[in-house]
């Protein structure tokens, strides 16, 4: 038997988050340590598979098959497509930075506080958060994926609702009773979705006879599953409406800057860059590919709800007053590009989608670590706190202005590829909503622009007058964020000749093509 691979990089963080809750209460340094060295062991793993991966070859790759609960025709099925690959390497890599950035985070509060901060639940949470998102990425029987697209859902409330941030107007029992709001309304938002996915799992199982995403999208191929029209349009509303709460679309998106808000900056990373990419990832593995039909006849609306995303999130976070719920709101609106992309149906628009999954990933990483640093100096996540920081702390000003140009899309910063494919694939087929989208660029540029402006140029407020520098911790975190964010964005070749065969068999279950240009090309 080969070396289970893919199991392999979901146990050993699921391990690690045990063995690190284990380390003693005293010994905080020491699972801060075992978890950062645990995140880079699944890294080197998640390397391991991208290299085994042939984008040429089948189309899941190292599968892992096994009887789970026969009874049920349950089975523990993973496997990896080019798509869910680049998600893979994703996850993995943000993950080291997400624990060296919030390294101080957990730690206890001052002397004769009422309030303890767990470090070791802390770091073993995060783990344990990637751990099920990684096998959600893997799993190839539907009600596999379903356990943990939901069992992720408990170690991230317990992260927003008891690790939130330290700058806080109100006061520490007004943070706690807003942290515990958002983190209830994160839970019961998700809980919600999962539950009406759980009911169309089970539809799909009546009508199939098994949960395996394979043999069930073979069978529709082959013509030997057939769905009547409306059970088809029934199950696909059941399995999107769940990702939409994840992803977050409008108008199912108003848990996330309540979140986002409420928590430390990294597990504010870890929900928008890792945790909601688990709903766009789930719509092009199984929207697309078990309910086709269904896909092309909801087409319409959801680019309605994705344009919408995009310039109500971006209007929304022109007027933030909140550093934290301005990067909430322009996620919303990326995330409103990525289904826009997916659901245009052109191999342009899904490429463009999968890569702006990766390349958001890494700029709202690399934006909001930075912003974390800076609110945790000035005590403040309001605007108008700040000015002049680029002044005495211009190291920090640099990297938060690379990180806000990758968000308004830079040419040659990561975005702008993305975000120029899903544009150019929507057109294609859908110009009008294509030449809308386009507007959300502009708002981009004056929502990044302004909070520049606003927070690092113009006098040196007294405030933030003795602010220091970044450190070498923090350099560690956010310099390797935007050297990628350069690289891809010049040489985005290693991700789309991962995730472009995906894609264009993604296409074929749809039985989509793309338009053929009105001008033909001169021989």
């Amino acid at each position: 038997m080969s070396f289970p691979l893919l199991t392999a990089t979901a146990v050993l963080p699921a391990v690690g988050a045990v063995a690190t809750a284990a380390v003693p209460a005293a010994r905080r340094t020491a699972a801060k340590w075992l978890a950062l060295l645990v995140s880079l062991a699944t890294l080197v793993l998640a390397i391991i598979v991208m290299v085994r991966f042939d984008p040429g070859g089948a189309r899941y790759q190292l599968t892992e098959s096994h009887a789970w609960i026969s009874d049920f025709g349950v089975r523990y099925e993973l496997g990896v497509d080019g798509i869910a690959v680049a998600l893979l390497a994703l996850t993995a890599l943000l993950m080291p930075f997400i624990i060296l950035a919030g390294w101080n985070d957990a730690d206890p509060l001052e002397t004769g506080s009422k309030r303890w901060r767990p470090t070791q639940g802390f770091f073993a949470l995060i783990l344990a958060v990637e751990a099920m998102v990684i096998i959600s990425f893997e799993a190839t029987d539907v009600f596999l994926f379903y356990i943990f697209f939901e069992a992720m859902l408990i170690p991230m409330y317990f992260l927003i609702g008891g690790f939130g941030d330290r700058a806080h107007a109100q006061g520490e029992e007004a943070a706690s009773t807003q942290r515990s709001y958002a983190a209830v309304k994160f839970l019961l938002y998700n809980l919600v979705g999962g539950l009406i996915m759980l009911a169309a799992v089970i539809g799909l199982y009546t009508v199939s006879g098994n949960f395996s995403l394979t043999e069930i999208a073979q069978a529709r191929a082959n013509g030997t599953l057939h769905m009547a029209t409306s059970t088809e349009r029934w199950l696909f509303l059941g399995f999107f409406f769940a990702f939409a709460v994840k992803a977050p679309l409008w108008p199912l998106h108003t848990w996330l800057p309540n979140a986002m808000q409420e928590s430390t900056a990294p597990v504010a990373v870890l929900i928008t860059a890792v945790v909601d990419k688990v709903g766009t990832f789930a719509m092009l593995r199984f929207c697309l590919q078990l309910f086709p039909e269904a896909s092309k006849w909801a087409t319409p609306t959801i680019l309605v709800l994705a344009l919408i995303s995009i310039i109500y999130g971006a209007l929304l976070a022109v007027g933030q007053r909140d550093i934290k719920r301005l990067v909430a709101y322009a996620s919303i609106s990326h995330f409103g590009f990525i289904i826009l992309g997916i659901f245009a149906m052109t191999s342009q628009g899904q490429s463009g989608a999968t890569l702006y999954m990766v390349n958001h990933g890494i700029s709202t990483a690399a934006l909001m670590l930075v912003a974390g640093f800076l609110i945790s100096r000035r005590g403040s996540r309001l605007i108008a706190d700040y000015g002049g920081v680029q002044k005495v702390a211009p190291v920090l000003a640099g990297t938060f202005l690379i990180g806000g140009l990758a968000t308004l899309s830079l040419p040659g910063l990561a975005p702008f590829v993305s975000e120029f494919l899903v544009l150019v694939g929507t057109f294609t087929r859908y110009p009008a909503i294509g030449i809308i989208a386009t507007f959300g660029i502009v708002l981009a540029a004056l929502y990044t622009l302004v909070l520049y402006q606003r927070t690092m140029t113009g006098p040196v407020k007294p405030a933030v007058s003795a602010m220091p520098d970044l450190k070498a911790r923090e350099l560690l975190v956010v310099a390797p964020l935007i050297v990628l964010l350069i690289f891809l964005g010049v040489y985005p070749k290693p991700v789309t000749d991962i995730v472009n065969p995906a894609v264009k068999q993604t296409m074929s279950d749809v039985h989509k093509t793309d338009p053929k240009p009105a001008v033909e090309a001169a021989k």
